[in-house]
């Protein structure tokens, strides 16, 4: 039917189907991931299957399974190819894609339904935050480090950018992609007759007490390899290098103990409460100055220096500002007065916490975190 609007609504709905494209393409970017995760850590990764073939065993269920406006968009689409390819890769690996397509598929509808009903587009906020954002939104576990060790996660990030500029919800996406990431890694864990539970790592159970109180940590941290404990935990190379200067400059002329403290084992745990604060608005570098306040640090046996300078960078993160009591505590003391919890606990409120003195909140609770706007 043609009026004069016709054409208007028809490139606004046009958009809104290319923008849940998108959507779908960052999904299956994520679930991709996944898979290639979970067989790289077996060492069977498998290649994805040739193009041609990938497009005509996957072409009929996507029709099937997704709305049509949808399906034509994504086969008329460039790369449909590559996204055959992913679709079959995922059914070899052991994903089941009559279950897998009508749920990425109602993602898709749930963007292009938002795209539509938003006339007005906003202007892009945020500054390309995207790591900040998974942080925040998903909890922390193998999809979250399958995305940021991917080598195709800049283009996830631009994906997320995209999406972000045409105002949709970007936080429910990956909250949505989280539970289908989820289910990729127990689904190709099953095929490589791996455990789908993963077992406490040494280093996370170590790491429990008043250094993790309030952070995310994941159950198979591993301290041992510095640039894959920073993806673990979120931390970008370039936050990890940000944090590093500050802890200079808190320390004037003692170069020497602050990169004690920087080379310490333990120093993701540190930047992980600083990125924390970070994102609360608290001020990071004021607490750090209280490391030059009170040196009590100094004593003790010179080995054991970044032990001593990790807790109490920790007392002084921790502290609030204004507080000048308390020396930095030691790990021993800490350790006794300290009532910890697994790594799949969460403290289940502020009020909850009153009522129940003995839960601390280490980590989140491993599922995706509720979903709120977009939020700076």
């Amino acid at each position: 039917m043609t009026t004069p609007a016709g054409e208007p609504f028809s490139e606004a709905t046009g958009e809104a189907v290319q923008t849940s494209v998108m959507a779908w393409r960052l999904v299956m970017a994520i679930a991709d991931a996944v898979r290639r995760q979970q067989q790289r850590q077996k060492g069977k990764e498998e290649a994805l299957p040739p193009a041609d073939q990938a497009v005509k065993e996957t072409a009929a269920e996507v029709k099937n399974l997704v709305p049509a406006d949808i399906s034509t968009a994504l086969m008329d689409a460039a790369d449909w190819p590559q996204m055959a390819q992913q679709l079959m890769a995922l059914r070899t690996a052991g994903v089941d894609l009559s279950g897998f397509l009508p749920r990425v598929g109602d993602i898709a509808v749930t963007v292009r339904d938002a795209v539509a009903a938003n006339s007005a587009r906003v202007a892009r906020e945020g500054t390309g935050e995207w790591e900040r954002m998974l942080r925040e939104t998903l909890p922390a576990g193998p999809v979250r480090e399958a995305i940021l060790s991917s080598p195709t996660w800049p283009d996830i990030a631009a994906t997320m950018a995209r999406l972000d500029e045409r105002n949709v919800d970007v936080r429910q996406i990956l909250a949505s992609a989280h539970d289908e990431g989820v289910g990729v890694d127990q689904a190709v864990a099953r095929v490589l007759a791996a455990d789908s539970a993963t077992a406490t790592s040494r280093d996370a159970k170590l790491s429990y007490g008043p250094l993790t109180t309030g952070l995310d940590i994941p159950k198979n941290l591993d301290l041992g390899d510095r640039a894959r404990a920073l993806r673990q935990l979120a931390i970008s190379p370039g936050e990890n290098e940000r944090f590093g200067r500050w802890v200079m400059e808190a320390m004037p002329g003692r170069e020497r103990e602050a990169t004690a403290l920087l080379t310490n084992r333990q120093w993701p745990l540190i930047a992980a409460q600083m990125a924390k604060m970070e994102s609360e608005g608290k001020p990071v570098r004021e607490h750090l100055t209280r490391l030059m306040g009170d040196t009590s640090w100094e004593k003790g046996p010179g080995p054991q220096l970044g032990s001593r300078l990790v807790q109490a960078v920790n007392d002084a993160l921790r502290r609030p500002v204004g507080d000048a009591s308390a020396a930095p505590v030691s790990t021993a003391a800490a350790r006794s007065q300290s009532v910890t919890l697994g790594p799949t606990k969460r403290q289940a409120g502020k009020s909850a916490a009153a009522e129940e003195p003995g839960v601390a909140p280490h980590r989140q609770q491993s599922g995706p975190a509720p979903t709120h706007g977009r939020t700076r």
